[in-house]
């Protein structure tokens, strides 16, 4: 999904030295620890009590292929990385978008899917970059989706949000003129809307990725393993087709 991410400079002053799991210890376990955020529907969520999403989903799949059972763990986004650097989990997937500064500060698994940043807007609203200019934008704090809005030439008020459905929110009840965030949320947000909403261009596109702490190579390899295994043996492409109807890998 997404997101830009406390600085670099941030995440190293409040991550805590920890020693992370490698492969060895977890598969010891039989347990794996993974973090995600749960309020960043169709990827993570909450419904009542019970985790799910495409990314909780995939995760699960992941693990049942190594042989393992999952802890999981909910954090708001911004936490996410700072607690996977204080060795609070093994891995992170919440739609994180691969970007430099977040490269410096964790390890990226090959992307479990590719998306972009769209424009949402009510019917008659603006659904272009060139349409943004003067006009207040909705999105998640934290995120890649904040980073590339603060880009655009002569954007308006841009409103900053806890979460990403809080800041959809602020686009149906007329806060705010356009809301900017994944695409496939995006995609769900007009048809669940009915009329009322409509999506526009993409401002960019992103690669998404699961993130292990700094130098855990033995995790990486096993989960980029697991990942190629799922993509290839139809378990992705069945999770894929049930959340979004078509193949989100990156080609």
């Amino acid at each position: 999904m997404k997101r830009a991410l406390l600085t670099l400079t941030a995440l190293t002053l409040v991550a805590a030295p920890a020693t992370a799991r490698t492969w060895a210890e977890i598969k010891q376990s039989g347990t794996i620890k993974i973090a995600t955020e749960g309020a960043f529907p169709p990827f993570n969520m909450l419904k009542g009590k019970q985790l799910t999403g495409f990314e909780v989903e995939l995760a699960e799949a992941l693990a049942a292929q190594l042989g393992l059972k999952v802890q999981w763990t909910t954090q708001p986004f911004d936490n996410l990385l700072i607690g996977l650097n204080q060795g609070r989990y093994d891995f992170v997937i919440a739609s994180h978008g691969v970007n430099p500064e977040r490269a410096k500060a964790v390890d990226f698994t090959n992307p479990h899917y590719c998306t972009g940043g769209a424009i949402v807007a009510r019917v008659g609203g603006p659904l272009t970059a060139a349409a943004l200019r003067g006009k207040s934008v909705a999105v998640q704090v934290g995120t890649t989706y904040l980073d590339n809005v603060r880009k655009v030439p002569g954007v308006g008020d841009v409103k900053t949000y806890p979460t990403d459905t809080a800041a959809q929110a602020a686009l149906m009840a007329g806060r705010v003129d356009a809301w900017v965030g994944d695409k496939f949320t995006g995609i769900d947000l007009v048809k669940a809307q009915k009329g009322k909403l409509q999506q526009g261009d993409l401002l960019f596109n992103e690669r998404v990725a699961m993130a292990v702490k700094k130098g855990n190579s033995s995790l990486l390899k096993e989960l980029n393993a697991a990942l190629a295994k799922a993509q290839q043996n139809g378990t992705y492409a069945k999770l894929s087709q049930k959340y979004f109807g078509q193949d989100v890998r990156c080609r």
